[in-house]
Parts: structure tokens; C-alpha cells; sequence
């Protein structure tokens, strides 16, 4: 399910992942894969959103940093969860969908932390569905 698709107006791809992949593959990799994730997903973002003129995130390897090893002090990792959130609101709303609960990501970014990152991913996969197949 891993499908690429090209930006228009640009050299950059995004990835339609499998929402189950993103959730288990961090457990099987020992949370490799969920710091590729979230570096790649916030490359995409920024790179959607410059595609249309508008700023999505400027630099996804500060949002990786601040995962790891930031996430070792805690704050710059919940910061960057939040702005990745606010991201992925922002990328549906470029798309005139309706954004993601932010209610909902909280709840399952304390209760069911596999959930969070299945459920932006889903969200995003829409987005890329919509707008670069349906162009």
C-alpha cells in the first residue's frame, strides 16, 4: 500500500503508508522506524505546502531532533507532536477537508500511543489520496 505520488510542481513524492505499518512497525524496529516516520511525514508536509505557497513546517529534522534526543527531556518532543499535529490539520485544511480531532489525537497520544501515529497517518493518506490522484 505504500503507493508514492509525485507534488505537482515539484520533484518532491509523498507516501500513502499503510496505517498498521506505522502504528507496529516502531515495536519490531525498537522506535527506529517511528523516528523515519516522523522525519519523512513532516518532509512532506513542508514540501505539499511550499508546492501551494503556503508554510507547512520548515525544517522536519528539527521535528526528528526534537523526538530524539529531545524526547529524553520530555518537551521539545510533546512541542513537536503538537506542531506535527497542527501540521497535519493544516495540510487537510489546504485540501478542504475536514482536520482531524485534536481531542482524539491527545487521547490516543496518552492512551494508545500506536493509535496516534496510525491515526495521522490515515488523515494524511486521504489528503494525498484526494489531491494528487484526483488532479
Amino acid at each position: 500500500m505504500a503507493a508514492e505520488l509525485h507534488l505537482p510542481e515539484s520533484a518532491e513524492t509523498v507516501k500513502v503508508r499503510n496505517p498498521w505499518a506505522v502504528a507496529l512497525l516502531p515495536f519490531v524496529t525498537l522506535g527506529i522506524y517511528h523516528l523515519v516516520w516522523w522525519y519523512r511525514i513532516n518532509k512532506e508536509m513542508k514540501a505539499y505546502g511550499e508546492s501551494l505557497g503556503y508554510d507547512l513546517g520548515r525544517n522536519p529534522t528539527n521535528s526528528l531532533l526534537a523526538v530524539f534526543p529531545g524526547g529524553l527531556i520530555i518537551v521539545p518532543a510533546l512541542i513537536t507532536y503538537w506542531r506535527g499535529t497542527n501540521r497535519v490539520q493544516g495540510t487537510e485544511a489546504l485540501a478542504d477537508r475536514e482536520p482531524i480531532n485534536g481531542w482524539l489525537v491527545l487521547l490516543l497520544f496518552f492512551i494508545l500511543p500506536p493509535g496516534f501515529g496510525a491515526y495521522l497517518q490515515i488523515a494524511l493518506n486521504h489528503v494525498w489520496e484526494q489531491e494528487l490522484r484526483g488532479r
